[in-house]
């Protein structure tokens, strides 16, 4: 009977979840909530830890299943921890708190500060009991648990205990000495860019991007130095650089993810790259270019993942949607989206098109390249090297009974010219301009020899935008508007009675510039009778704009200062990319 009894208490113990794994598993739960953690990959992971052992939420970091990030935050969210940045430490450890290094940098932990309360730990995994437990002997103190990213803890430890080496100078010291020889054999490059540290490099390089939420990545070689720059919210930012001997070692591996010929070094190309990093699925757009010093690279980061065709996260006001709207449902016709290169005008265009895409209208795009593949709709890559331009394209489009057309770029007269056919045969078509503002749309087309009748029976509307920084609301400091500041900006139109209060970025630790992602700033002229005989006597730029806002059309600067009065952005990032200022 006793025999039994201990076996029944045995089965239980094996089936009960420890307080660890009860932890974990509400963690696992949070990420697959959230859309951080797709189930056929933690199916993958439960799999590999039937062999491996080992707790089931490392596993999947160590994978590259879940990000740093997306980690601590749902970690923070069930334990109720505060997630702090360990860029934030200070510059020394506390003095009387001593744990061994190599313990550190196996479980992740670091002490943060010591006082009569105890010791502030940073963790990783502060569900782990063992190690908590450890410290606190290790301690004789009282913990007060944090949680931060494991690539910051192993940076602070080695700033803290180490050779204040950086990954990338890690990697770059078990790389000395490469990069010699004949760079111009390919095969020598071949097997440089093959080496281990050099992937390691570019796969750092990446990564960082990432974890940056930066849009570009630009690999820049001078005569004595490589740069490497992020493009974070619009606004480039220096990194670390590796060393000048492996230039050519790292753009021949970017060349060759990118599956381009690494022996042509004096021609423009263009590839693409599909990665996974951090969890994330990424596509990354590849152009390089030949400089004095050696090839220029750009890696623009499409995250498929997080991409959301919401005309209200783009940042449509209740001022704009119900017309823009409008213009969208009207049956044939051309819309515009104008504005210079990385403006947001595709992700407008592709959220006009999700809008659209219901199983009743057939869409077909030409696009070049295609960014986002969007289920339902015909996607055409444009290759022009083997005759399939825009106009080619579209020749063969309207015989394919499409009701939507969407043109990535009015590039040429003849492109222009198929798209007023379509409009006028009854098709709706999409498609964008490269120019400053919406008046501007009608005379860039009137100057590529569009004629005027067919201009103003056709076009319906012109979006014209810009991405501004968008305030981070957890800092942000919102103070009053001084008397010269309402005078010169206007701002008495906006708000006629009571003080008026702007807001500035806090930077902090967490965010370094106070700011975190972008909002759309746009001005939107419909067409209208007054703006077509306008257009017909070939009125100026600054007419046309004149009649659209008696219309009712709010400029770009308007939109932006309300939106900086509104705590959206500031008055200096709307100055920073309107040239009303």
């Amino acid at each position: 009977m006793e025999a039994e009894m201990v076996r029944a208490d045995m089965a239980q113990a094996e089936t009960t979840p420890t307080p660890d794994e009860a932890v974990e598993a509400r963690v696992i739960d949070a990420l697959l909530a959230k859309g951080r953690l797709k189930d056929a990959d933690l199916g993958r992971a439960r799999r590999l830890q039937v062999e491996t052992g080992g707790s089931l939420l490392a596993l999947l970091g160590r994978l590259g299943l879940v990000s740093e990030r997306d980690h601590a935050d749902a970690v923070a969210e069930v334990t109720g921890l505060p997630l702090v940045s360990a860029q934030a430490a200070p510059d020394l450890p506390p003095e009387d708190v001593s744990l061994s290094v190599k313990f550190m940098k196996q479980f992740h932990v670091c002490p943060l500060n010591a006082g009569e309360h105890g010791v502030e730990l940073l963790m990783a995994d502060p569900q782990d009991a063992y190690t908590v437990d450890a410290v606190r002997l290790a301690l004789a103190r009282p913990l007060r648990l944090q949680i931060g990213l494991r690539s910051e803890i192993e940076a602070l430890i080695e700033r803290w205990f180490g050779q204040g080496r950086s990954a990338m100078g890690a990697i770059v010291e078990t790389a000395e000495g490469e990069g010699s020889g004949d760079l111009d054999d390919v095969e020598h490059l071949r097997d440089l860019a093959s080496e281990a540290p050099v992937i390691r490099l570019v796969n750092l390089i990446i990564q960082r991007a990432v974890e940056l939420r930066a849009s570009d990545i630009h690999i820049e070689p001078f005569e004595n130095r490589l740069k490497v720059r992020y493009r974070v919210d619009g606004v480039l930012q220096e990194g670390e650089s590796p060393p000048p001997n492996l230039t050519a070692a790292v753009i021949s591996r970017i060349k060759i993810m990118a599956k381009l010929n690494i022996a042509e070094r004096r021609l423009p190309q263009d590839g693409r790259i599909m990665l996974r990093v951090q969890g994330k699925e990424l596509d990354l757009r590849v152009s390089t270019i030949p400089t004095a010093h050696g090839e220029s690279v750009v890696m623009r980061l499409l995250d498929r993942e997080t991409v959301v065709f919401d005309f209200k996260r783009l940042g449509f006001t209740d001022h704009f949607l119900p017309q823009f709207q409008k213009v969208l449902d009207q049956p044939h016709g051309i819309l515009l989206v104008t504005g210079p290169t990385g403006s947001g005008k595709t992700t407008t265009l592709y959220t006009a098109l999700s809008k659209l895409n219901t199983p009743d209208v057939k869409i077909i795009t030409v696009e070049d390249p295609v960014e986002y593949q969007i289920e339902g709709i015909n996607q055409i890559q444009a290759k022009p090297q083997i005759g399939l331009d825009f106009a080619h394209a579209l020749r063969s489009i309207v015989r394919q009974d499409p009701d939507i057309i969407m043109i990535g770029e009015m590039r040429d007269l003849e492109t222009c010219r198929i798209a007023i056919q379509s409009a006028l045969t009854g098709h709706l078509v999409l498609s964008t301009l490269h120019t400053n503002n919406a008046a501007g749309g009608i005379t860039r087309l009137l100057d590529m020899g569009v004629e005027d009748y067919l201009l103003t029976s056709t076009v319906n509307g012109i979006l014209a935008q810009r991405l501004v920084r968008r305030l981070d609301s957890q800092h942000a400091e919102r103070y009053p508007a001084s008397a010269e500041e309402i005078e010169k900006f206007g701002l008495r139109r906006y708000q006629p009675e009571g003080e008026i209060h702007l807001f500035r970025p806090r930077p902090s630790a967490a965010s370094p510039t106070g700011y975190s992602g972008r909002t759309t700033i746009m001005e939107f002229l419909v067409m209208n009778d007054e703006l077509r005989r306008a257009v017909m006597r070939h009125a100026g730029m600054g007419e046309l704009e004149e009649i659209a806002r008696r219309g009712g059309m709010r400029t770009m600067y308007e939109d932006g200062i309300a939106k900086a009065l509104a705590g959206e952005t500031t008055i200096e990032e709307v100055l920073r990319v309107t040239e009303d200022a």
